[in-house]
């Protein structure tokens, strides 16, 4: 298999776990909101809250293997980019399988307590680290590294493909965020809020707005201006969109970060403090490191 095939298989592998990722996403957020999470206990919220950083975290690791591909590489194939996308995807499992655990946990104390909670919580974390680490190593086959060095040309179709490929992966966790948004507006606890919360979570729904415009919007230029033929000015055009759309988004979810922790333990300061925490590490991830590699000549 060439280098391009195995980036395009990379991105399509980081889209398909990132979809997973999404629902458990809008669970925690919409879940804050919800009239029975009042009555929840309070180490239930914070293991909420906590859940809730974890799946930023996951969201965060499998969008930056395409942030770095289209900023380091500039869409082109190198075995440095194959080799980073593989284990940011390992590493974005565990915390995703905590945050599992942890949901299934606050999904079943209320119909068995919290023992039974625990031990079914415990299952599914158990589960999905024989499924997603354990099978995996045990079955492994002789570990065939790609070089840092390696790089390849990529055709223009190929370019073009991984690079819708790329606004894909991307979106899903907008559109989780985006349907949170607009019904979370129509709930008792929204009204009760106080004013900044009300404010910062209509920014952040304007700016996740923004977000999903610009990632559809390579595929209307695509189809409406070029035919859906590849072109060097649609890939440049395209680029862009996808490199810009992941700072609001960013600055989004710090902000919606910031309104659920605070209705969840009652402390604006806990919630600013989380949401600056989740705005620097979704920065970091997308734009700090690979613009520092970039500087580097790419060098991982």
């Amino acid at each position: 298999m060439n280098l391009s095939r195995k980036i395009k298989m990379a991105l399509g592998e980081s889209r398909l776990l990132i979809l997973g990722a999404q629902v458990l996403f809008g669970f925690q957020f919409d879940g804050v909101f919800q009239d029975l999470f009042e009555k929840e206990p309070a180490v239930t919220k914070a293991l909420q809250c906590v859940g809730l950083a974890l799946l930023v975290l996951t969201i965060g690791l499998l969008i930056a293997p395409s942030m770095r591909h289209r900023l380091v590489e500039s869409g082109e194939a190198s075995g440095a980019a194959l080799n980073f996308a593989t284990k940011v995807m390992d590493w974005a499992l565990a915390p995703f399988a905590v945050a599992l655990g942890l949901d299934v946990f606050v999904a079943t104390e209320r119909v068995g307590g919290r023992e039974w909670g625990a031990f079914v919580g415990a299952g599914a974390l158990a589960l999905a680290l024989l499924f997603w680490y354990v099978l995996e190593f045990l079955l492994r086959k002789k570990e065939r590294a790609v070089s840092e060095d390696a790089r390849e040309s990529t055709p223009l179709p190929d370019k073009v493909e991984q690079l819708l490929t790329e606004s894909r992966v991307v979106i899903p966790g907008a559109q989780a965020l985006l349907g949170f948004q607009l019904t979370v507006t129509l709930t008792r606890a929204f009204q009760e809020l106080p004013f900044e919360s009300k404010a910062a979570h209509v920014a952040a729904l304007c700016l996740v707005a923004l977000t999903v415009v610009l990632l559809m919007a390579p595929a209307a230029f695509h189809r409406i201006s070029f035919a859906g033929e590849d072109d060097p000015a649609f890939l440049r055009l395209g680029a862009a969109f996808v490199i810009a759309a992941p700072a609001p988004l960013a600055v989004a979810i710090a902000l919606d970060t910031y309104v659920a922790v605070r209705r969840a333990l009652d402390s604006a300061s806990t919630a600013l403090i989380l949401a600056a925490c989740v705005l620097i590490v979704l920065l970091g991830l997308w734009y700090g490191y690979p613009l520092l590699r970039r500087a580097r000549g790419g060098a991982s």
